[in-house]
This record gives structure tokens, C-alpha cells and sequence, in this order.
């Protein structure tokens, strides 16, 4: 059964979203800030060969470099300015979210409302600048051999630590910017952007590499297929939710009225977490190729040789489509997915908020056994959401194991970003239309009652 927000979201047309100006704000502003961020890809790196990178990534673009060059929307590839993008900005927030579950100071400081969360927020800043130093290091180190002779090594390090270090943090800024004036998540949307800007080369590659290298049509249209269903199973699950029956006392409205209960549905997701497990995963599995960067055995490097000691095994086993990058892939998603679902939801707070208003779940005490019914459900939820979380993220990885040369990074976790950034950011484009409807309502109600009067 459709609630009344639902049935409301579809009898929504283009003359009420007309109507909306503030909306329409919002959505040119939003666009306005990630045509900026596609232009900055564009910003090459001062001092560095363009030619001879452009020649090594050809020969590395299906390994790591391919992963972080997809989510930075070719920013890698053409090694622009914005080439580190948002990664330290996610690796920061992990290391937070984990002190404020553990750290008493940090846990009070969520408690005390928007003060709190602006002050998490800037430690937040202040870390991410950390990790972007410490990975433009890495980073520069690794490129160092691909800079023009005239330029001295300690003055291209330190202009490349500058000029990564810098674009990270203007598009933490930018992503801030889209999350407070704009639509939708803006760290996420830029993630998104980054993506869709690489999915259509991708699409092309797929196919010329088809006709070129004599793969067969049948498996090329095999593979599209699959990609279709694997994005309508993403919508599917991720629109999936159980309803748990909330009942309220029944309240006496007026004197000869009956008293009457009042009953709702709390819906908890299957997927609570949405796309933040497999973006904090992929922020984890960056960091040990920055350290083989910032050690010397970088793989970015055509002078260093990667094959020997703890760096050069780093490279080689954390590689996309090996099986050591799988596995860890696969744990820190299903980790993740607890983790921040343990955080969005807490069992102990829901009941005693709900027992605070008087509400409860028909058969179940109020207290500490309602916590307990919340937790139950919810660990049997996030286990499936686990699960479905790691089949989509790592299903190209093994198949890009078996099949090299095929652009499986179209599906899989890029895929999952697309659509549930999508689906995200209509959602709340809807709200944003229900809101101007109900302003619309209330100002008719108000005018009513004046020529009443």
C-alpha cells in the first residue's frame, strides 16, 4: 500500500516543478559546481611529461591506476590537478566515525547536536588534509620520474604535494557546497560525475574491443544484458525495506468521541548503508599502492623495480582481479556495511524514544526487549544486505580475473554509485517538490480563513 508521500510523488508534473524556484536553485547551483569539477580534470599537473605518462598509463590502466582513474572521473589518466579527488576526504571520515563509536570526548560531542556535528566536521577537515599530504607524498615520489629534466626533483615533489593536496581540498569544499546550497549528497554526486564522465569511453572500448580483437558479438551482448539486470536488481534491493507495525495509545479527542489508537510502520532498508561500504573499501585498498609510492617501489614509476620485498608484494597482490585484492575487498565491504549500519541505527535510542511517546511494537514489552526485537531484525537485514553488497562489488572483479581486456569496471560497484546516487537525489528532489506542495496548501488554507473572516 502506497503511503500518502508516494501517492503525493506521483501526481507530481512539470508545471509543479515549475513552480518551484527554490528547487531549480538548487539543481543549476549543484550543476554549476560539478561542471567545475569536470573542468578541473582537465588541469594538468605543472612539470610533468603528459606524453610519457599518457604512454605508461596505457600499459597500467587496467590494473589500480584503472580503479582510481574511473572514480576520479580520468583525472588519473590525464593526471590533472583533481588526480588525488576525494579519497583522503573518505579515509578521514572512516578513522572519525570510528572515534566517535569509541572515544568518550567524540561520542558527547555527536550527542550535543549541530554544535557537535560541526566540530566532528572540522577534525574531519583537519585529518583529511593530513592524509592528503602524506598521499600527494606518496603520489609525487611515484611521478617524479615522468618530470621534465629542467626541473629539479625536490622542487616537482613539492609543487606536485602543493597542487594534489590543494584540489583535494577545494573539492571537499565543493562537496560541502552541494550537500548545504545544492541537491543530493556532494561527495557522493562527485564520485558519481567522476563516473559517468568514464562509463560511455568504457561502453566504446567494450564494443571496438569486440569488432578489433575478434571477441564474440553474442558475449559482448551477454554482457550488456547483464549489466541491464544487474542495475534493475540494484533499484530492487535497494527500494526493498520491512515494515515494522508502531502502535500508539489510544487518546480520547473529544468528549463523546471515542478513543481511537493510532498505528504506523517503521521501514528500515534492507541496505541500510547504501554506497558507503564499497567507497570506504576502495578508499582502504588506495592507501597500501600510496605507501609502495611513498617507500619508492611505486608503480607509477618506469624507473623503479616493484618485484622485490614487502612493497614489490604489495604491488603485485593487490592488484585488481587478483585474488588477495578480492578477498580484502570482499570483507571490508561486508564490514563497512555493519559498521555504518551500526551507526545510522541504534536499537537502544529507537526504543526509548519510542517509549518516551508512548509507542510500541504489538507484542513486544517496551524497553529493553523492543531494543532487542530492533536489533534482531536488523542484523538479519544488514546480513543480506551484506551479502548483496559483495555479490554486486565483486562479481566483475572475478570476472575481470578470467576475461583480461574486457572493461568489466562498467558494472559492480560503479554501477551500484550510479544508481543508488540516482535514486538518492530524485528521492530528494521529490521531497523538495512535497515540501513546496505543502507550503502551497497552507498558504490556500490561510487565505481561506482571511476571506472567511
Amino acid at each position: 500500500m502506497a503511503t500518502a508521500q508516494e501517492q503525493l510523488a506521483r501526481n507530481m508534473n512539470f508545471g509543479s516543478f515549475a513552480k518551484a524556484k527554490d528547487l531549480q536553485n538548487r539543481i543549476l547551483f549543484t550543476l554549476f559546481i560539478l561542471v567545475l569539477y569536470r573542468l578541473g580534470t582537465f588541469i594538468p599537473l605543472p612539470g610533468l611529461d603528459a606524453s610519457a605518462f599518457a604512454q605508461y598509463f596505457a600499459t597500467q590502466g587496467g590494473g589500480m591506476l584503472g580503479s582510481m582513474n574511473m572514480f576520479a572521473g580520468g583525472a588519473v589518466e590525464r593526471m590533472s590537478v583533481f588526480a588525488l579527488n576525494v579519497m583522503p576526504y573518505i579515509t578521514a571520515s572512516i578513522i572519525i566515525q570510528m572515534m566517535t563509536s569509541s572515544v568518550p570526548s567524540l561520542e558527547k560531542l555527536k550527542k550535543e547536536g549541530e554544535a557537535g556535528r560541526k566540530q566532528i566536521n572540522q577534525y574531519t577537515r583537519y585529518l583529511t588534509l593530513g592524509f592528503a599530504v602524506v598521499q600527494s607524498f606518496g603520489i609525487a615520489v611515484g611521478l617524479s620520474g615522468f618530470a621534465y629534466d629542467e626541473i629539479a626533483r625536490w622542487f616537482f615533489i613539492l609543487t606536485a604535494v602543493v597542487t594534489f593536496t590543494g584540489g583535494t581540498m577545494f573539492l571537499m569544499w565543493m562537496g560541502e557546497q552541494i550537500t548545504a546550497r545544492g541537491v543530493g549528497n556532494g561527495i557522493s554526486l562527485i564520485i558519481f560525475a567522476g563516473i559517468i564522465a568514464e562509463m560511455p569511453k568504457a561502453i566504446f572500448n567494450l564494443f571496438s574491443g569486440s569488432r578489433e580483437q575478434g571477441v564474440n558479438v553474442v558475449f559482448v551482448i551477454g554482457i550488456a544484458a547483464l549489466i541491464i539486470a544487474l542495475t534493475l536488481f540494484i533499484v530492487f534491493i535497494e527500494r526493498s525495506q520491512r515494515r515494522v507495525l508502531i502502535q500508539y495509545p489510544k487518546r480520547q479527542q473529544a468528549a463523546n468521541a471515542p478513543a481511537q489508537g493510532q498505528s504506523s510502520f517503521m521501514p528500515l532498508k534492507l541496505n541500510t548503508s547504501g554506497v558507503i561500504p564499497p567507497i570506504f573499501a576502495i578508499a582502504i585498498l588506495m592507501l597500501p599502492m600510496t605507501a609502495v609510492g611513498f617507500m619508492g617501489g611505486s608503480t607509477v614509476d618506469p624507473n623503479a623495480v616493484a618485484s622485490e620485498g614487502v612493497m614489490g608484494w604489495v604491488a603485485t597482490n593487490f592488484a585488481p582481479g587478483t585474488w588477495t585484492y578480492i578477498i580484502t575487498y570482499g570483507v571490508l565491504v561486508a564490514f563497512f556495511t555493519f559498521f555504518y549500519t551500526s551507526i545510522m541505527f541504534n536499537p537502544e535510542e529507537t526504543a526509548d524514544n519510542l517509549r518516551k511517546y508512548g509507542g510500541f511494537v504489538p507484542g513486544i514489552r517496551p524497553g529493553k526487549n523492543t531494543a532487542a526485537y530492533f536489533d534482531y531484525v536488523l542484523t538479519r537485514l544488514t546480513t543480506i544486505g551484506a551479502i548483496y553488497l559483495v555479490f554486486v562489488c565483486l562479481m566483475p572483479e572475478v570476472l575481470r580475473r578470467y576475461v583480461p581486456g574486457i572493461p568489466f569496471y562498467i558494472g559492480g560497484t560503479s554501477l551500484l554509485i550510479v544508481v543508488s546516487v540516482t535514486m538518492d537525489t530524485v528521492t530528494q528532489i521529490q521531497s523538495h517538490l512535497i515540501a513546496h506542495q505543502y507550503e502551497g496548501l497552507i498558504k490556500k488554507s490561510r487565505l481561506g480563513g482571511k476571506r472567511k473572516r
